[in-house]
């Protein structure tokens, strides 16, 4: 990230020695690399399969949609869910 920031800032100040206005741009791109770029931390990696919840209430919602869908398959598919309860008693 650095490098780039770098090179073009170099860039723009070698262009602006005819158009003032690269000089702007090459400054504010300095300003923000300061501001944002360099003392920022790296992005937290992703925990589990799925994003964290927003809230409890989000988090009760799916838990409980996901009960519901496992009921439902117990319910339609009996024989299958045995043979699942069995092999995990092994």
């Amino acid at each position: 990230m650095r490098t780039i920031v770098i090179t073009w800032t170099v860039v723009l100040v070698i262009l602006g020695t005819g158009n003032h206005t690269y000089w702007l741009v090459a400054v504010a791109l300095l300003c923000l690399y300061v501001k944002y770029g360099r003392g920022s931390p790296p992005a937290p990696p992703a925990a589990g399969p799925g994003p964290l919840p927003d809230s409890y209430r989000a988090y009760r919602e799916r838990r409980d949609r996901q009960a519901k869908w496992e009921r439902r398959y117990r319910r339609e598919r009996p024989l299958e869910t045995r043979r699942q309860q069995r092999e995990k008693s092994r």
